[in-house]
Formats: C-alpha cells, sequence, structure tokens
C-alpha cells in the first residue's frame, strides 16, 4: 500500500492562517509516503508569500513532491515574469520545477504547464508530452504512473476558465503511452473520474487547501491510497466548521479491461472511522 496526499493552491497571501496548524496535524496524523502539492503556493508570487509557504513545507515530515503553479509567477511585475520567473519558486520551494519520484509501487513525474507568456491559461507542449511518456520506461509496467501538473488537462461545462493550450493532444498522448493518473489544481474544485475522452486514464483534482479564495465548496485535500494490484482508493477530506479535516467517503477504482470503472466498497462508516483505523493500525 502506498499513501499520496495530495494538495493544491495554498496561496500564502490570500490563506487562512488558522487553517494551517490543523491541516499539518492531520498530514501527520494520515502519515503519507509522500505529499504531492499541485502549484498556486502564493497568491502574488512576493517573496514574504514564499517565506510563508517554505516554513509550511518545513513542517512535513514526508517527501514532498510539487510543480509550480501560475501564481507562482508575479501578475504585477513583468520584467520579473517574463525573465527571471522561476528565481523565487526555486529559492524557497524546490530547485527542480519538473520532479520525479518513484519506488516499487508508484513514479511520479511533475510538468510546468505555466505559460509566463499567459499569466492564467497554462500551455502543454507535444515535447513536454513525449518526455513524460519517455520518463516512463519498461520498467514501469508493474508500477503506477503519475502525472503531476497544475492546470487540468480536462474541464466541465460550469468552469469559465479556458482550457491550458495543448490540453487535448496532451490527454491523447498521455493515454496512449500508459500513463495512469493526472493529478492537477487551479480551478479550486475537487473531484476524481476517468477523463470524458480517455477513461484510461484517471484525473484527480484537488481543491484549495488553505486559499479563502472558496468556490462554493470548503478548503479540501485528497488522500490517494494505492493497493499491491494498483486498485486506487480516494479520500477527500473536507475543513469543517471545527476547523478539522474530515474523511468523506473512499471512492475506489480499478481498471477493468483498459479503461478506470468505480466499485462500491465502501460505506459512510468506514469514512467516519478512518482516522481512528489508520491512528490504531500505526500503533
Amino acid at each position: 500500500m502506498r499513501r499520496i496526499l495530495h494538495l493544491s493552491d495554498l496561496h500564502f497571501g490570500r490563506s487562512d492562517p488558522a487553517l494551517e496548524t490543523p491541516l499539518l496535524d492531520k498530514i501527520s496524523e494520515l502519515s503519507p509516503d509522500l505529499v504531492i502539492v499541485s502549484g498556486d503556493f502564493t497568491q502574488r508570487a512576493r517573496r514574504r508569500q514564499f517565506a510563508q509557504a517554505r516554513r509550511f513545507l518545513n513542517r512535513i515530515d514526508a517527501p514532498v513532491l510539487s510543480v509550480p503553479g501560475n501564481h507562482d509567477t508575479p501578475l504585477d511585475n513583468i520584467f520579473v515574469r517574463f525573465f527571471t520567473p522561476w528565481k523565487r519558486y526555486r529559492q524557497a520551494i524546490d530547485t527542480e520545477l519538473e520532479p520525479e519520484w518513484r519506488d516499487g509501487r508508484v513514479h511520479v513525474v511533475g510538468v510546468n504547464t505555466v505559460n509566463r507568456f499567459e499569466w492564467q491559461r497554462g500551455r502543454l507542449s507535444s515535447h513536454t508530452s513525449r518526455r513524460i511518456c519517455n520518463a516512463f520506461g519498461p520498467s514501469d509496467s508493474d508500477v503506477l504512473r503519475i502525472v503531476v501538473m497544475h492546470h487540468p488537462l480536462e474541464h466541465g461545462p460550469h468552469t469559465d476558465k479556458k482550457l491550458m493550450h495543448g490540453a487535448r493532444d496532451a490527454l491523447a498522448q498521455l493515454s496512449e503511452c500508459g500513463a495512469d493518473l493526472v493529478l492537477s489544481g487551479h480551478l479550486h474544485e475537487a473531484s476524481a473520474a476517468p477523463f470524458d475522452t480517455a477513461p484510461g486514464l484517471m484525473f484527480v483534482q484537488a481543491g484549495t487547501g488553505l486559499s479563502t479564495r472558496l468556490r462554493g465548496t470548503p478548503n479540501t485535500f485528497n488522500m490517494i491510497e494505492v493497493s499491491l494490484d494498483n486498485e486506487v482508493s480516494i479520500t477527500r477530506f473536507e475543513c469543517d466548521n471545527d476547523l478539522d479535516f474530515i474523511a468523506g467517503d473512499p471512492r475506489h477504482f480499478r481498471r477493468e479491461g483498459q479503461d478506470w470503472s468505480e466499485i462500491n466498497k465502501t460505506t459512510s462508516a468506514e469514512a467516519r472511522c478512518y482516522q481512528l483505523i489508520r491512528k490504531t493500525a500505526e500503533g
């Protein structure tokens, strides 16, 4: 079993400080093997906001893999955004913009989809898609192959943001080369389902972990659990009025042939007992 905690859109500079300790406590309690942050650490890419993000990350004991979001390059400083867009991110968060992480069960590839010349709308080139596919080599045939990016490859009909450049072509390429999950953020909405046009690829969308810029949903994060047979369970944790992140009903997905299908294995009682079971099991 591998346990991957998926955060996104922390937006320091427009975050709720009261949520930081409850979120960090929950991360510690869940004891993930890896924490993934799919971009937007800051609101305006200012140094003090990156410093806040760095202090937050320093309090996480697990390995962290992250990619930048569009808010991690400045909106109001065109010179910095065009000529040194990643300097502050590299100094505070990670020198690698497209990191990788692997063990015997999963292989994670990070992708930088930020387009410095079009601040909100991302970009994913065919060259980048080929690089991702090449990263998943023959030795990955028995592991879960995960791609992490800030901008989603697919939007629902209720989303007014423009789909990033190259998204449809990238979706087709990643599906053909055997990627399994794509993790993203940007929309401040959480969801999990096979892609509409590529059911062999799972779309896992994280909401916002700390931001006050809520879009009709509470602050959330995802826990992704990968079993030995690559069955995937996804649990959404939502912040309640007591500032506690509470587990919802886990959703379970399994490959049926070439496509992902959702299977019904749980009840609400399991979700309510999630934290107690994990705490007891870990001694």
